[in-house]
């Protein structure tokens, strides 16, 4: 049989507001997310076989445990008998940066949820689908298809159809950032920004007013970041920076595909060790 092949698109936080620390030590956030034409390619294909195998590669793979996402996800559907003891081949080669704030492990999940139930090899109700999603991580609710969405802080998630049209750059340090220990060194917390049912939630100018209340945290640990930020802040028709998720990604917004491509150029001669691409909303 042969390899299926299949996308699994980074996603952004264009917002990102933490506004209470819950009792269970996870937090209370809401969020403006969007996803982008960067993404991993996973392969996927029936084996038979007495396990699953699973096999990382490509530029970002480096560092990937055995116990990974997609291991999680396997081992569940396993003990849940949700794949009819039908074991698979899954191969990814990974152009999404880990501990960047931009999902990469979570939406891989997602993206073989979504093959599983297109492939009617997992038979699950929806209710039982949000569950499986949270024993695995937070994110992969998000993933599960690549429309805008609002995370309100009550846990509710609101999908939009309207595209986004913006073109960014994304940079990474050669650091990358432990989500937990940055929401583990928060302090202060922020009021409801996210109105419901607001139709122009990812108008530009209402995100221009919106922030990531994760950037203090992740500054104060990383003072150099916030010196990369005020450089892109100068680049020329930005219309704004911020920081993805927990970090370490910085990403900058432009209207046009040649303003973002002159951007990359302008922050390659200042930060030549800083991975920088350019890429575009979806």
């Amino acid at each position: 049989m042969s390899f299926k092949i299949i996308k699994s698109h980074a996603k952004i936080n264009l917002s990102l507001g933490v506004i209470a620390r819950l009792k269970s030590g996870y937090h209370k956030i809401e969020s403006l997310v969007s996803f982008i034409n960067l993404y991993d390619v996973i392969k996927i294909k029936k084996i038979n076989n007495k396990n699953h195998k699973i096999k990382f590669f490509g530029k970002f793979s480096k560092g990937i445990n055995k116990r990974n996402t997609i291991s999680e996800l396997l081992k569940i559907l396993d003990k849940k008998k949700l794949l009819n003891n039908q074991k698979y081949l899954i191969k990814v080669k990974k152009n999404i940066p880990q501990k960047a704030g931009l999902g990469g492990g979570s939406m891989n999940v997602s993206t073989i949820i979504n093959f599983f139930i297109s492939k009617r090899n997992l038979m699950i109700s929806k209710s039982n689908l949000i569950r499986l999603t949270k024993l695995i991580g937070s994110d992969v609710q998000l993933g599960l298809d690549n429309k805008n969405k609002v995370l309100y802080s009550n846990g509710e998630i609101h999908s939009f159809q309207k595209k986004l049209s913006l073109f960014v750059i994304i940079i990474k340090p050669k650091f990358g950032c432990s989500t937990k220990k940055i929401y583990e060194n928060v302090s202060s917390y922020s009021s409801k920004k996210l109105i419901k049912h607001k139709k122009d939630q990812f108008n530009i100018k209402n995100i221009l007013k919106l922030k990531n209340d994760l950037e203090k945290v992740v500054f104060k640990q990383f003072p150099k970041l916030q010196q990369v930020k005020s450089f892109m802040e100068s680049l020329p028709n930005i219309q704004f920076v911020r920081m993805t998720g927990s970090g370490s990604s910085l990403l900058g917004y432009f209207l046009s595909k040649n303003s973002a491509i002159n951007g990359v150029k302008l922050f390659k001669k200042k930060y030549k060790n800083y991975w920088c691409i350019t890429s575009k909303t979806i």
